[in-house]
């Protein structure tokens, strides 16, 4: 194969499906990405300003060409608008998700949808004491009623504090915000103030705005994110440890093929279930299928994965690798990480692309709008046709790997995985961090980037941190990327893990990398760490805790505003490719030194995936030497020399699961 598709993936399915697309003549991702070049070095570096129609202007770095656009605004002031305008966009994106599922809670309680019931009563009663609903002679309806307006609420406010924000981490985090002025009033509220702010002739200071991105995206975190999360929890159910597949693999030759795709569970959860209808399984059989397969891509994969143990077809850039297969009958999208070029490939396979959001339609695409009210009935409309285009297939050609993986963790069921069902409890990975035996955790999340060989950097820097003795948790395409690899599997722990990491998944019997849900689920990292701190010994604010956090192929908007939250949170982040600001030497300076002294927590850019775990490592060392925990009781040195480190990361890929 050649050099250069090998440099497109480090996924043998992905090579092969990309193989397939090209003696087909199918354009994809990695091509679109080649004719792009050579890129605007300007945008690149974050010096291409276009908030007001004088320009756009186009400014130099620090000591070259032209240092001011039309205005007068600098390399610092221009990055950082557009910077945080990015974090605005990202935290409208998962708080309109959160508001999506409380509207689809209430309006369940409310009897109006169709398919629909509370699966976890126990959440709902949880959430409604914490936010003080009584729930005395309540039936669960009128509980859920008043949950989910009062989350709504948390949208629209326009004084106050979120409620998770304002009740769930501890007082000395609680404390900064308020010092800063970073606790974030209404989730919508800030991201409005955010495009004001950054509209022409407003907010000029590079720190200033830094510091209110910092608080609109922890409305995100806090809010947005973590009201999706927790009341689909309540919903659609707690996910539960489950053993399942992944890869373009599990795709069937013999059986229909539905693909989900985007990031929203209401249809994605119907559609399973229509999947298993006995009329619809019987039509199937009439048309030469032996079965219904529901598999997905992105997030919205994850989150049947968890609750239904539903295969993942694969992640970001799978998207347009699993349609070259020629065996998928219907690509069901909603909302997010979908590419419009979906749409050109219909005249090149039979697959039926269906849109199903009024806010992400797509030309060329056939479009059928969801309604909660008549969810199972669209659901079942969606399996028929997937079934009655099962016999226009043409070529079918569908790359043998699969891998078996372990997801569904969340907060709640880590308790009893850690502390048995009689002492439930996070006591046990403090006493692990605290005795040595674990160095740390580290959350390593994100998507996929043509700009990167897909999945490498996912895979080098979880490797490394778990010969270091951290434990690993993941969400989204970062956790299908090590899912790929085998990396979620308890028996992973003995060939990837230090000892001390390794001691502890044999006992406890999770993998050394836990899968904690898609990327709105990051907000369950969030809650990990109350509960870390909570539990004692590990400092008193989050900023003390020994963590750290990465995106090592990041992609999008939402990803930016992840990292801001988790920054903000008091989290030392690495992100990579590096945001657009390095052509803002003092921005950038502030962003990985200076927001420390208000937040806790800083960015790095490293690229180097192996390079960038050692700085992940290093700073939780120093947390762990702040805390004056114990010397590692299995201390392995790391290597930090360029050269050794290029070389580890070229050979990502090559290594197979023995």
């Amino acid at each position: 194969m050649e050099k250069q598709q090998r440099e497109r993936s480090v996924d043998a399915a992905s090579l092969a499906a990309i193989e397939l697309a090209k003696s087909g003549g199918m354009e994809t991702a990695w091509d679109r990405h080649e004719q792009q070049s050579p890129r605007c070095g300007f945008g690149e570096q974050g010096l291409c300003c276009k908030v007001c129609d004088m320009g756009p202007c186009r400014i130099g770095p620090a000591g070259k060409g032209k240092q001011r656009g039309i205005c007068g605004a600098n390399a610092d002031t221009i990055a950082a608008r557009q910077l945080i305008r990015q974090v605005a966009a990202g935290a409208a994106a998962h708080s309109d998700h959160g508001h999506d599922i409380a509207k689809a809670l209430l309006h369940t309680a409310e009897g109006k949808t169709e398919g629909y019931s509370i699966k976890s009563p126990e959440k709902l009663y949880s959430i409604a004491r914490e936010w003080g609903i009584p729930t005395d002679k309540k039936t669960i309806n009128e509980i859920a009623v008043a949950v989910a307006r009062a989350a709504l609420d948390q949208f629209s406010q326009q004084e106050g504090e979120l409620k998770f924000m304002a009740g769930r981490p501890p007082k000395a985090t609680i404390d900064n915000w308020h010092k800063h002025d970073l606790m974030t009033r209404g989730v919508e509220h800030e991201i409005v103030e955010t495009l004001h702010r950054t509209h022409e002739g407003v907010d000029a200071d590079y720190k200033n705005l830094i510091l209110f991105g910092c608080k609109t995206a922890l409305g995100d975190g806090w809010g947005g994110a973590m009201i999706a999360t927790e009341l689909g929890d309540a919903l659609f159910g707690m996910p539960e440890p489950v053993r399942s597949k992944v890869n373009l693999g599990v795709l069937k030759e013999d059986e229909v093929n539905i693909e989900v795709h985007g990031h929203e569970p209401t249809l994605s959860e119907m559609v399973v279930f229509a999947s298993r209808d006995k009329e619809l399984l019987a039509l199937a059989h009439s048309k030469g299928a032996k079965g219904i397969m529901v598999g997905g891509i992105c997030c919205t994969a994850i989150e049947i994965l968890m609750r239904q143990g539903a295969p993942v077809v694969g992640n970001f850039l799978n998207q347009e690798l699993a349609m070259a297969t020629g065996a998928v009958d219907v690509m069901l999208v909603d909302v997010q990480c979908i590419m419009p070029a979906l749409a050109d490939h219909k005249t090149r396979f039979h697959t039926k692309l269906i849109t199903t959001s009024k806010k992400a339609r797509i030309e060329g695409a056939e479009h059928i709008q969801f309604d909660e009210t008549k969810a199972l009935t669209i659901a079942k409309e969606i399996v028929k046709r997937a079934i009655e285009n099962f016999p226009n297939r043409r070529t079918v050609n569908i790359p043998p790997q699969t891998t078996e993986l372990v997801a569904g963790f969340t907060v709640e069921n880590t308790f009893h995985h850690l502390g048995g069902t009689f002492r439930s409890s996070f006591r046990p990975l403090n006493d692990a961090i605290i005795a040595g035996r674990i160095r740390g955790v580290a959350a390593v999340i994100g998507c996929n980037t043509v700009k990167k060989t897909q999945d490498q950097s996912h895979l080098a820097m979880v490797k490394e941190l778990l010969r270091n003795d951290v434990l690993v948790v993941m969400t989204g395409c970062a956790a299908t990327a090590c899912a790929k690899a085998g990396l979620l599997l308890p028996e992973a722990a003995k060939i990837f893990a230090g000892g001390g990491l390794q001691e502890i998944c044999e006992t406890v019997g999770i993998p050394p990398v836990l899968h904690l849900g898609s990327c709105v689920d990051n907000s369950r990292i969030l809650n990990a760490l109350c509960e870390m701190n909570k539990e004692g010994g590990l400092g008193s604010s989050l900023a003390d805790l020994p963590v750290a956090a990465a995106a090592p192929e990041a992609m999008c908007e939402k990803a930016i505003a992840i990292a801001f939250y988790a920054v903000a949170s008091g989290c030392f982040v690495n992100y990579a490719p590096a945001m657009r600001v390095l052509g803002a030497p003092t921005l950038t300076k502030f962003l990985t030194e200076g927001i420390e002294e208000y937040v806790g927590g800083k960015f790095c850019f490293e690229e180097d995936p192996i390079e960038a775990a050692h700085r992940m490592i290093d700073h939780i060392d120093k947390k762990r030497a702040a805390l004056k925990l114990r010397p590692l009781m299995y201390a392995q040195p790391y290597c930090t020399d360029a050269t050794a480190v290029a070389a580890k990361a070229v050979k990502v890929g090559e290594e197979v699961l023995a």
